[in-house]
């Protein structure tokens, strides 16, 4: 059986992939999100569908960003937790 770093360096465990399921709320919420933005580019001219797909994808882009920024902190706190853990004195 192969450690846990052995499975992340061989691309078995993907992070950013594998966030489990959507919770309920989740789900209605990007519903609602896409049956506003589809509502929305219907109503747009040409030039305003070029417009707001250009800011989807610095949207995207951003999202994309702030959730490595926030995987990259929540592992390094998990690691100090587990550092802290393991170097208490038990008596």
């Amino acid at each position: 059986m192969r450690s846990i770093l052995e499975e992340l360096w061989y691309g078995n465990i993907c992070p950013n992939t594998e966030c489990g399921e959507k919770t309920k709320e989740a789900k209605e919420l990007m519903g609602y999100i896409a049956d506003h933005h589809d509502s929305l580019q219907a109503t747009l001219t040409d030039k305003q569908k070029e417009i707001l797909e250009k800011f989807d994808d610095c949207y995207a882009e951003l999202t994309d960003i702030n959730e490595r920024e926030i995987f990259v902190y929540a592992f390094r706190l998990g690691a100090r937790i587990a550092i802290e853990v393991m170097s208490l004195d038990v008596e």
